[in-house]
């Protein structure tokens, strides 16, 4: 028996990149014979587990046997990983496709199902593959990471992304931005996150995000790849911090708590929600002290932890998702446009700067083109709109836009998958 296979979640390296939300394969007989349908199953070949369906829709099956017709028509296939077994390194999961009843193997497929962590559980070699791709980016302040900094600025630039609605979107997007600049570097990174309202001990190290000197410059291991990192001309991050590297911010909203600022179901929910704009997340920028960068808007986005910060509110936004399964643009619970008419902050509105806008309302420049693509996700395109950043997973029918967070399922309301 052969069979064809088409995965478009397989990279150009050969490794098909997968997380909790399901993608889509086709697989047809190449060798057609006879009168009967051939029958193939597809098994998970490695610890960390996949699982597959017919249809989206049905529950995930730990082993799954099908028929594929004999004229050779194709059949979809439903694959995603199963929810808390992530991958640790490239290639560690993976699927087989063999005959039935004979057991030969057909296929066998290398997989990681790459999501993103809580940076505090990192292991040291995710660790280290995130801190170089971020050295990289940088490239002592030469390379693409100059962008980054330069969409994060001052007005007009932060009313695009600032003290509205839109807050929430505009940074998804660039976080993701972000992240498919980091993946085309290394495709086994993922952006973690720093849950500022827990102690994370193993982010506040030499070894990690540094630690602060006398004078707020961090120090860092010896050859580490944020030795050299270079904004705006400076060498070094200034960063002190006003708590203990093995405690929390007194100050930042838990967790519970910021998820119970919009109690379903209120007509004004997202809106109620995103106040969390204030605390916890302006919270957590200024529970730093002193000059350090992260505390201002213009300065924040030169420190590396920036961006965990901000993957942590991303995250916390899309458990207040799932949790209510808000996730439809035209629910309005799901997204309440801007009272102020305020552009970047409707639903329709391109977002700055991919949409390479500029001139009143928008800034005077728009810094780094176009959105980054992936070779393995197709959503949202180059210049994408606020609406395309809600349904992340895809859940109301669009194409997801290739993340999850290890504590957030895949766990669409009942008929919408």
């Amino acid at each position: 028996m052969i069979v064809d296979v088409e995965f478009s979640s397989v990279h150009p390296n050969g490794i098909a990149y997968l997380d909790w939300t399901p993608r889509k394969l086709s697989i047809r007989l190449a060798d057609a014979e006879g009168a009967n349908p051939a029958r193939v199953r597809f098994a998970s070949r490695t610890a960390v587990e996949l699982r597959f369906s017919e249809a989206r829709a049905d529950p995930m099956q730990q082993v799954l046997e099908i028929d594929l017709p004999q004229d050779g028509s194709p059949i979809g296939i439903w694959i995603a990983g199963l929810f808390g077994t992530a991958s640790i390194q490239d290639g560690d999961s993976g699927y087989t496709i063999s005959d039935v009843p004979g057991g030969i193997q057909l296929i066998s497929q290398a997989a990681m199902v790459r999501v993103r962590k809580n940076a505090n559980g990192l292991t040291d070699d995710e660790r280290d593959r995130f801190l170089a791709a971020m050295g990289t980016l940088n490239a002592a302040g030469s390379g693409r990471f100059r962008d980054f900094r330069d969409m994060h600025v001052d007005r007009p630039a932060s009313d695009e992304a600032h003290f509205d609605v839109g807050f929430l979107p505009w940074h998804r997007c660039y976080l993701l931005d972000l992240e498919r600049e980091l993946q085309a570097i290394d495709p086994s990174v993922a952006l973690p996150y720093w849950r500022f309202d827990e102690p994370a001990p193993n982010v506040f190290t030499r070894a990690f995000m540094g630690l602060p000197n006398a004078n707020g410059r961090l120090v860092f291991t010896a050859g580490h790849p944020l030795e050299s990192w270079i904004t705006d001309g400076q060498l070094g991050i200034l960063r002190s911090m006003g708590f203990l590297p093995n405690a929390r911010p007194s100050s930042v909203l838990s967790e519970a708590d910021t998820l119970a600022l919009a109690p379903f179901p209120a007509a004004t929910q997202y809106r109620n929600f995103a106040d969390m704009e204030g605390n916890p997340h302006g919270m957590a920028h200024t529970s730093f002290q002193g000059s350090s960068f992260i505390r201002r808007i213009p300065l924040a986005a030169r420190d590396p932890l920036f961006f965990m910060l901000h993957c942590n509110v991303d995250r916390i936004w899309a458990k207040w998702q799932w949790l209510n399964a808000l996730y439809d643009p035209a629910e309005t619970e799901a997204f309440s446009p801007s009272d102020t008419g305020r552009i970047g902050h409707q639903l329709g509105d391109t977002m700055w700067p991919w949409n390479q806008v500029t001139g009143l309302p928008r800034p005077s420049t728009a810094p780094g083109g176009t959105l980054a693509a992936s070779p393995v996700i197709v959503r949202p395109g180059p210049s994408p709109t606020v609406r395309d950043m809600l349904d992340y997973q895809g859940i109301s029918g669009a194409e997801p836009l290739g993340f999850d967070y290890d504590d957030v399922p895949f766990d669409p309301p009942a008929g919408t998958a």
